[in-house]
């Protein structure tokens, strides 16, 4: 299946481009499309991931066609 990546802030920098798209098995969750997207780097405990816009837990089961995207935490001062 085919999904959309978008990384943001900290993580588009360290991933040299603000998005991508990877195929990945027929089953799969946020986290296997950031080991996809990434290059097999493990995902940081404290990135923020969202599915359709909609803020989830990494292990959320994505399909064909989603939108996942990844977000260093947010800090403020």
């Amino acid at each position: 299946m085919t999904v959309r990546v978008k990384f943001f802030a900290s993580l588009k920098e360290q991933m040299g481009c603000d998005g991508a798209t990877v195929e990945i098995g027929e089953v799969a969750t946020a986290a296997d499309v950031w080991l996809a997207a990434s290059g097999g780097k493990a995902l940081p405990n404290n990135v923020l991931v969202a599915v359709n816009m909609e803020y989830c837990d990494p292990n959320q089961e994505v399909s064909s066609g989603d939108e996942v995207a990844f977000f260093p935490p947010v800090t403020g001062g």
